[in-house]
Order: structure tokens, then sequence, then C-alpha cells
């Protein structure tokens, strides 16, 4: 298909229903970059979703270490974003390609100024199941908000629409 950048969120959200791997399943390339790599791998809460998977997906080099090169822009944009959520909109416009993989409506928002097309950890599940990657997504959906995932109704009952399962 093509190439993304992942951020955080969609990597943690992925992880808590098995389905990290699904990343690489729809896309030629995955590239985590470092602030996000640091982030998940590095941060100490009392749930470390996704910390093992990401690294050893990324030893395995099926996901990719990226290193912004631009990082004066990183740093002038700092504070309205994270830092994860600059270096994979910033990361994703280096490397040449059109896709970022996040959840949060603002950085969504600044992807699509930068010219990159959002998709986040539902788009991804329903991608997986029309693909044949995945079975269902309800079930899914259902894991992550029994673990703290927010999610808006109205986003849990189009997504099932999309994915074509009832509520």
């Amino acid at each position: 298909m093509s190439r993304v950048t992942v951020n955080s969120t969609p990597i943690i959200g992925l992880s808590i229903v098995g389905q990290l791997t699904l990343l690489s399943d729809l896309f030629d390339g995955v590239y985590v970059p470092e602030a996000v790599y640091q982030e998940i791998v590095h941060h100490h809460a009392p749930r470390h979703y996704g910390k093992e998977e990401l690294k050893r997906l990324v030893n395995e080099e099926v996901f990719r270490l990226y290193h912004v090169k631009n990082r004066s822009l990183v740093e002038s944009l700092y504070g309205k974003f994270h830092a994860g959520e600059l270096e994979v909109i910033i990361g994703e416009k280096e490397l040449g390609a059109q896709a970022v993989v996040m959840d949060e409506h603002a950085a969504r928002s600044l992807s699509k100024q930068f010219f990159l097309r959002p998709i986040g950890t539902i788009g991804a599940l329903i991608l997986g199941k029309k693909n044949r990657k995945i079975a269902e997504v309800k079930p899914l959906l259902d894991n992550l908000l029994d673990n703290g995932f927010y999610l808006f109704q109205r986003l849990y009952r189009e997504a099932l629409s999309l994915a074509e399962e009832t509520p």
C-alpha cells in the first residue's frame, strides 16, 4: 500500500487489542519517530501497553525508528503540540509519504495542513477488516473501551457501520 508514520496512542490502542502488527500488514513501511518510541518505551506508567511489542518490532525491523531531521521546526511548534505528534507529522513529510496514524484531534488537523491524510486507531481497525486482516471490529472496540480507551459513542457506532457490523 504505502508507508506511514505512527503516533503513540494508536500504538498503545492496537497493542491493547493485540493488533499492533496490523500496521505492518496494511502498510509497506511503518515508521516510529524517536519521541514516540521514547514516550512508549521509557514512560513509567503503571500499564506499559505497547512497550515490549514496540521494542521487539523495532529490533526486528518490522517497524523503523525515525530521527526527524528538521529539529528547528519541531522546536518552534513544541508547546502547542507534543513532541511525538510533531515528529510524526514532520517525519512523514521528510519521508515523502502521505499518511499518518494518530488519534488526537488537534494533531490530525495540523497534519491536514501539511497535506497528510490522518488515519486513527479505529480507522486502522476498519481498514484491517476491509483487507481481511481481522475478522471483526466490534470485539476490539469493546476491548479498547474496557481498558479505558476513550471513544465517543457516535464514533463507536460509525465505526461499526463502516465495518458493516451491528452495534
